[in-house]
């Protein structure tokens, strides 16, 4: 076991990445040995040769909504949303409740209408339902969204990328630029990053080098925000929704048969293979949930190698990346990376763990 204070690490506020480059592959890497700690320096386009023959990437392909709303209060107050998840369909017929975090939360009534502020002055209303605070302390407010026609509407309408409070500036091409090449399946409420690398060109040369690239979905949820208040052993993480082809999960399973390493593109790739891999084969799943934490004592089933960002202090993320590595030897490369001038979190470098 290890403790948040040992992977604590102080970052430049100016190494927080505000924007993604232009190209995706020419992103730094930082090439982390799983073993002996070893360090050296690439760029993400080097994965052609970095990675081996035979060896088999797990991207994740969920898609990114425009799930930020800005909208008044009927006394004229602003408040902003961030969508999470469904929480059921009441209230109006075909309607659709939304649990939702937000700010400020605290003036807000059961009953209220929200009207959500557009770009062409349409008029789309939501209608607070209730307020919650969970196990710790976070507070949410359920919302209902109308029909599903009007919530297509307000997130086309209304909805902004739903960037981390970080990135301090909204640009218009973000709602495409924090999407990976590969995004498909809509549902998340924030990018799987690692895969934000992924240039359709370096996956096509991948492929060419015989490195088998498979999908899997799961939809990123609040849980990659909510920072560790208690200790490592009491935190928990919310259940996300996850989904396996069968074709992906013979795939891997035949992979790790034939002693082909399998490499997770990111920690939600890493959470889905490991949930749906505990035996030690890979089953299929569609529309499953997992709330898997992975933290120490945690044995690795299927997950070979790791491509992930450089995550906060402090965050489950960052347990993970620790658990899989080694404290040590993740505490060193991220000092390295700092002082370096590598950029950090969502729209930052990369490291890859092998």
């Amino acid at each position: 076991m290890f403790s948040l204070e040992e992977l604590h690490y102080d970052l430049p506020e100016e190494l927080i990445a505000q924007e993604p480059l232009p190209v995706r592959h020419e992103s730094r890497l930082l090439r982390l040995g799983l073993g002996d700690g070893s360090v050296s320096h690439h760029v993400f386009s080097d994965l052609t040769e970095l990675l081996e023959t035979g060896d088999l990437i797990v991207v994740n392909d969920t898609r990114v909504i425009p799930a930020r709303i800005y909208a008044r209060r009927e006394s004229g107050g602003a408040v902003e949303l961030l969508l999470i998840k469904p929480r059921s369909r009441a209230g109006a017929p075909g309607g659709t409740i939304w649990e939702a975090m937000g700010t400020p939360l605290r003036r807000l009534k059961p009953g209220e209408r929200l009207q959500a502020v557009t770009e062409n002055g349409a008029e789309l209303f939501v209608r607070v339902v209730d307020l919650e605070t969970d196990r710790d302390g976070f507070k949410r407010v359920l919302i209902d969204l109308g029909s599903r026609e009007n919530l297509e509407t307000i997130l086309k309408s209304a909805g902004h990328a739903p960037l981390p409070p970080y990135i301090r500036k909204e640009r218009k091409e973000d709602l495409e630029r924090y999407q990976t090449v590969f995004a498909a399946a809509p549902g998340a409420v924030a990018a799987p990053t690692a895969g934000l690398h992924f240039s359709g060109d370096l996956m096509q040369k991948l492929e060419d080098r015989s490195i088998e690239i498979r999908t899997i979905t799961l939809h990123v949820g609040p849980g990659t925000f909510k920072p560790i208040t208690t200790s490592i052993e009491d935190h928990s993480i919310e259940p996300e929704i996850y989904s396996i082809s069968p074709e992906t999960a013979t795939a891997i399973n035949t992979a790790k048969e034939e002693g082909r390493r399998v490499i997770a593109v990111g920690t939600t790739s890493l959470r889905t293979l490991e949930t749906a891999g505990a035996s030690g084969r890979v089953s299929p799943a569609e529309n499953a949930q997992t709330s898997l934490y992975v933290k120490p004592g945690h044995r690795f089933a299927i997950v070979d190698g790791l491509i992930t960002n450089f995550h906060l202090s402090g965050s489950s993320l960052l347990v993970l990346v620790a658990t899989f590595a080694g404290p040590e030897a993740v505490k060193k490369a991220y000092l390295e990376a700092v002082a370096r001038r590598y950029r950090f979190f969502s729209y930052g470098d990369a490291m890859l763990i092998i």
